[in-house]
């Protein structure tokens, strides 16, 4: 039976080499190529990678969310680790590209593929790994190791055997962490659980930057999976607390007008609560709320297709479950 499964698994990859060379023919007949892991900078010292609004896939290699860093002078910190040692490994070019300084620390705002799959290959670099505690539920949870399995189908050859998820070497255990490197203040704070229940965001004061995490989608539909709306609104309002001048996001392109995308994140929520609330209090179906729905303000926004309806329907049975 073991041996089966083998062959099979050697199959399907077989079978997805075989795309990804035709994928390869398509995009270099058709002048597209994968999204380059290119870094700018956005403040002084602090830098910053943006993936591709999509779903991740073998074509994109899982670039599918931001990452940053920011050099001090004694060293370099991470703000999340991308979708694959791939990524990561070039990642990590970029900053050599930028400074010869060590990689000190990776923060890990949150423990989504999407995010994490690159951990190793800082490990590789010798960073420390820093999380929020409540991100080892997830790494110890059957969905991780699910998911990663059918990564490791979906998206190899990025994806692999070789691919393993890692854990922190420090978990946070207070909602407030300061860390200081090289003249640089890195204020940590737990908002969680809003988007997962282990959001971190990374505060600079010295150049008013933001990274968000998830809890800030820009330019596109957030992805709101099992997560507590209500929660993630009332994070949105504390991240408003530090004043940014710049909101760096999980997804989409830097944001210079931060309160304005805290806002549409914000408003997005508050418009699935309002109408998928509505709906289960009245015990009216699923369907026939989400059909009557006024969707107008967000379905041009990249993903609306493919999120909305599942954002919606999660969040109609949320409501249903808070009797709301």
């Amino acid at each position: 039976m073991r041996l089966a499964r083998v062959f099979a698994a050697a199959s399907r990859r077989s079978a997805l080499i075989g795309l990804l060379v035709v994928c390869g023919l398509a995009f270099a007949t058709s002048g597209v190529a994968a999204s380059p892991v290119k870094a700018t900078e956005v403040a002084r010292d602090v830098w910053f990678v943006q993936g591709e609004a999509a779903l991740g896939s073998a074509a994109n290699r899982n670039f599918i969310s931001n990452a940053g860093f920011v050099v001090t002078q004694a060293g370099v910190v991470v703000i999340d680790a991308l979708g694959s040692p791939t990524l990561a490994r070039e990642l990590i070019a970029e900053i050599r590209r930028v400074t010869s300084q060590p990689i000190r620390h990776v923060i890990v705002t949150h423990y989504h593929a999407d995010h994490i799959y690159g951990l190793q290959a800082f490990k590789a670099v010798g960073a420390t790994i820093i999380a929020h505690p409540s991100g080892r539920e997830y790494l110890n949870s059957d969905t991780a190791a699910r998911r990663l399995e059918s990564s490791r189908e979906e998206l190899f050859p990025w994806i692999d055997e070789r691919t393993r998820l890692v854990p922190a070497d420090r978990w946070l255990d207070r909602s407030d962490t300061v860390l200081r490197l090289g003249g640089q203040e890195f204020r940590i704070r737990h908002v969680g659980p809003a988007h997962t229940p282990e959001d971190l965001v990374v505060f600079l004061p010295k150049s008013g930057a933001l990274f968000a995490g998830d809890l800030v989608f820009r330019g596109r539909i957030p992805f709101v999976g099992q997560a507590d709306s209500r929660q993630w609104i009332e994070s949105l309002d504390r991240l408003i607390e530090f004043a940014p001048r710049m909101l760096i996001p999980g997804h989409g392109p830097v944001s210079r007008t931060p309160r304005e995308d805290l806002a549409l994140t914000r408003d997005y929520l508050l418009h699935l609560r309002q109408t998928m609330g509505e709906a289960a209090r009245n015990l009216e179906p699923f369907e026939e709320a989400y059909a009557k729905a006024d969707w107008s303000r967000f379905q041009a926004l990249p993903l609306f297709r493919a999120a909305n309806r599942i954002n919606a329907y999660n969040t109609y049975l949320l409501m249903e479950q808070q009797g709301r």
